[in-house]
């Protein structure tokens, strides 16, 4: 068996994984780069290996860092199937196509602005190859074993990360290696504890928060402090969301404290089609995550959706106090640029993280204090408030981790360290070294292991 890395190394952002054994190639993950220019433009660089002799590919969970590069490897050429868990294949289903068609609606806008230096600008990939795409999907039942032909089979259980995420692992006739995907929280609101691991000849461990441990304070007070600082001064309350996720969760936190009075009843939007739609999934697989019918009910009746471009454009007129949740969540796209274009000048207002930034996003440069971000080719001033809770987030933190790992019978023969930018990914090995004395290692980009 040999692993490639063609992402998550030195990043957070485009998770691959080749994976050679016999005559099979496999993908885990399928994932977008995102942040700083020279990662992005690796999403326009052929793989090492050409797609059409990718026997399968099996993703972790569906958010766009690891499946946002599928419609172009199917456009490219890949024919095989797409394994995932069912709410995973339901997920992209929604995500995919948006995000075909939020590079079409981007290459549109920087032809008609001029901003692009490639004439015409050019979509990576459209709706239409997304929605193509989707008709490779095979999803399975986690804790089912699924042979892959040349003695390789694999098996997906949950981490706990988002709605459908789950831990790969793949076994051959000599060695077996585990996929952590993202890690989930054990204490999640809505999302249930990842499963226990006990043995993996091979670890490929996740270390967005390697470095870092998450505020134990309540997320819930934090958040009510933000909304009532700024209703004070008739502010708007901006909040770049994830879709599948952090957009629920904030919904969640905003309907108690709604119940409980401890912040007024203002108006809430929630300005993401694709949230609208990952709620209503939520309906669909109840008993794969903690919340009741009736929480999924609140959950969807705490904002106003809005449907319409038109609706969308009418809210940057209007006036506090109001909270807006809008995706992006790393500010990357969607129509919460436009709503900073509005809102972020007015230091009345408050722009609130609720997930992880990416180096080289709009979203980091906000939050480490930058003056101003180009956004649709002008700068835009950013003179709001900017708050942060970074305990909302759907990342195990080190700590986290290391009592994840601690549940193994016996260490695996080597872990890799990836999906964390080189400080966190470096943190975490150490951690790992010094608490469980493993043997680790951070990849590099396009490195080939041969698993002994």
């Amino acid at each position: 068996m040999k692993i490639t890395f063609l992402g998550a190394t030195g990043t957070v952002t485009g998770s691959k994984y080749l994976v050679s054994s016999g005559s099979k190639f496999i993908l885990v993950d399928c994932g977008l780069f995102q942040g700083f220019k020279e990662l992005r433009l690796r999403n326009w660089t052929p793989l090492p290996v050409k797609p059409k002799l990718i026997d399968a590919i099996i993703l972790t969970h569906a958010h766009i860092d690891h499946t946002g590069y599928l419609p172009l490897l199917v456009k490219n050429g890949f024919s095989g199937r797409v394994y995932c868990s069912s709410a995973t294949r339901d997920l992209c289903k929604i995500l995919l196509p948006d995000s075909g068609h939020l590079q079409e609606e981007e290459a549109k806008y920087a032809n008609k602005r001029g901003y692009s230096k490639h004439k015409p600008a050019l979509p990576l990939y459209t709706e239409k190859d997304a929605v193509r795409s989707l008709k490779q999907f095979s999803p399975i039942d986690l804790g089912q074993d699924l042979r892959l032909g040349d003695g390789l089979l694999f098996r997906l259980s949950p981490s706990g990360h988002i709605l459908g995420a789950s831990f790969v692992s793949l076994r051959d006739s000599g060695n077996s290696i585990l996929f952590s995907g993202d890690i989930g929280r054990p204490n999640d609101p809505i999302m249930t504890a990842p499963a226990i691991a006990r043995k993996t000849d091979y670890l490929v461990v996740e270390s967005t928060y390697g470095d870092k441990l998450h505020d134990p304070a309540d997320p819930q007070i934090e958040l009510g402090s933000i909304i009532n600082r700024t209703v004070k001064r008739d502010g708007v309350i901006v909040v770049p969301a994830f879709a599948v996720g952090r957009a629920q969760l904030l919904l969640y936190y905003i309907h108690l404290l709604k119940k409980s009075k401890t912040i007024p009843d203002i108006p809430v939007f929630l300005n993401s089609p694709m949230a609208v739609d990952v709620n209503h999934v939520l309906h669909d697989h109840l008993g794969e995550h903690r919340l009741t019918p009736e929480m999924c009910e609140a959950i969807c009746n705490t904002a106003r959706i809005v449907n319409s471009v038109e609706e969308s454009k009418a809210l940057n007129k209007k006036k506090g106090p109001m909270i807006i949740v809008a995706a992006s969540g790393m500010v990357t796209g969607g129509r919460v640029l436009h709503h900073l274009v509005s809102f972020a000048p007015d230091p009345r207002n408050t722009i609130l993280f609720v997930g992880f930034q990416a180096e080289g996003t709009r979203g980091a440069a906000i939050l480490n204090g930058a003056e101003s971000v180009k956004i649709h080719g002008r700068h835009v001033s950013i003179k709001s408030e900017v708050a942060y809770i970074d305990n909302l987030s759907a990342h195990a933190d080190y700590a986290e981790i290391l009592e994840w790992l601690g549940n193994f019978d016996s260490p695996p023969k080597e872990t890799f360290i990836t999906h964390g930018e080189p400080k966190p990914a470096n943190a975490l090995r150490q951690q790992i070294e010094q608490e469980l004395g493993w043997n680790c290692r951070v990849p590099e980009y396009l490195e080939e292991v041969v698993l002994a």
